[in-house]
């Protein structure tokens, strides 16, 4: 890397999974819009055409005079080619194919066990966990023997466990994983402030939050608002809101599988006092299924599930868009996604300081959390320097709940590295959507596990 005049050139980003239409080009084009930072971006990908559609698309934009980012995109063919010499890697992968997860989202369907997104947890994160961690094992391996000092940025689900594998292969690795659900839990609590207090415009980034959980069930124990305690007033607006949802009677929820009520949320912080900051789709799969004990009861909660026929087809339009893009019929977007990757490696090399949600091992930020349990809290971002910040303890009601998953990404990480089905049946009947028999729960097992098949180790059979 080059340092001059307020900014850093010739950086090594390493992209696993270079060949993406969703993750790549949000990165990409936010890397366009940022004149402090350039270098070249090496894209890997098993599918390697696909790298190189998003290796033109990259150059495009470079080439673009009102984009001030100028990167250079080359594709790889390998990861020993990707990573020699890399300053960052991200990693957006998608572990398996739509095959896969199908029998992850539907299969449990047959036994009255329904997931709204089941790539995190329930009986589909889990299995999705057992053929994601050998990818990770091998990426661990490699940066570890071609780019050991590099920071790595996770994004791939299940998030918690993808990260918490680079660290057991690799315990000096520098990765951590970025999740952007907090986000949108801060855009619900700015837009609770302009409703409440009048104000015309607040940016998340003004909502300071104490950030403490795992990924896909994290909570908010302090939110504020320009020294406002947001508390007192989220306990009226989800009272307000607990019948209606978030817009009021909003039923976009219906034809939208990304969008909420937010009567999960509500519901949560009536329950247990904090609030619950990610998705509701999420939420809900980490309780048992008061929201999820079928597609009425979702939407009588104010979401709806994510089935992969409708992944499938919005992959066909990725598919036609990327068409779009290579011919220069349409532009990736001019404005900042929102995401923070970029900033965050504008911290890492200097250019500023932030403080952001991620997930890294538990080094005692969450008190009462096991060492070591992959936690999400904020972090302080600095030159070459990530500090997590000590969120504290959390209360014993919330704690309960979160127990049993630190538990089970144990299980089926130790299962998963080791090749142990005893083990990660066991974390697969204990996870709480597993309400039905242990019977039942272990053919349910053994036909996901086989449907993965081909993505696991010939150990595991």
């Amino acid at each position: 890397m080059i340092y001059n005049d307020k900014k850093v050139s010739d950086i090594q980003i390493a992209y696993i999974g270079g060949g993406s239409m969703g993750w790549a080009w949000t990165f990409m084009a936010d890397l366009s819009l940022e004149d402090k930072i350039s270098g070249t971006i090496r894209l890997f990908d098993i599918n390697q055409e696909a790298a190189k559609r998003n290796e033109v698309i990259g150059n495009s934009l470079s080439a673009d005079p009102k984009r001030v980012g100028k990167w250079s995109y080359t594709t790889s063919g390998s990861l020993q080619e990707a990573l020699s010499g890399a300053d960052f890697v991200v990693i957006s992968i998608l572990p398996g194919t739509f095959n896969e997860m199908r029998s992850d989202v539907h299969t449990p369907e047959k036994y009255g066990i329904y997931q709204p997104v089941g790539d995190t947890t329930g009986p589909g994160g889990l299995i999705r966990a057992l053929r994601t961690i050998p990818m990770f094992v091998e990426i661990a391996e490699a940066v570890k023997k071609y780019a050991p000092e590099a920071w790595v940025i996770n994004y791939t689900n299940p998030l918690a466990l993808c990260v918490n594998t680079l660290y057991k292969v690799f315990p000096e690795i520098k990765a951590f994983g970025c999740c952007h659900e907090v986000f949108n839990t801060q855009n619900l609590l700015a837009s609770m402030c302009k409703d409440k207090l009048g104000i015309e415009h607040i940016d998340r980034y003004e909502i300071i939050v104490n950030v403490i959980g795992i990924n896909h069930f994290t909570w908010f124990d302090r939110a504020s608002y320009q020294g406002i305690d947001l508390f007192p007033l989220y306990e009226k607006f989800a009272d307000e809101h607990f019948e209606t949802g978030y817009p009021k009677n909003y039923d976009g929820y219906l034809t939208d599988v990304f969008t909420c009520s937010h009567k999960v949320k509500f519901d949560l912080f009536r329950k247990y006092g904090l609030i619950a900051a990610a998705g509701d789709r999420h939420l809900a799969e980490f309780v048992p299924p008061y929201y999820i004990k079928d597609i009425d009861t979702a939407h009588s909660y104010g979401f709806t599930f994510t089935h992969v026929d409708y992944r499938i087809q919005d992959l066909k339009n990725r598919i036609d868009r990327s068409k779009r893009l290579l011919s220069g019929e349409e532009s990736l977007a001019y404005t900042p996604s929102g995401e923070e990757g970029i900033l965050l490696i504008k911290s890492l090399v200097g250019l500023n300081r932030t403080i952001s949600n991620i997930n890294l091992p538990n080094k005692g930020q969450i008190s009462n959390l096991p060492l070591g349990a992959m936690v999400e809290t904020n972090a302080v971002f600095e030159k070459n320097h990530i500090t997590p910040v000590f969120a504290g303890s959390l209360p014993h009601n919330i704690k309960s709940l979160i127990d049993p998953h630190i538990q089970n990404q144990a299980d089926i990480l130790d299962a998963g590295l080791n090749y142990n089905r005893d083990l990660a049946l066991r974390a697969f009947l204990n996870d709480p959507l597993m309400t039905i028999s242990e019977s039942d729960g272990k053919k349910l097992f053994e036909e996901m596990l086989e449907n993965t098949k081909a993505y696991l180790p010939s150990a595991w059979f």
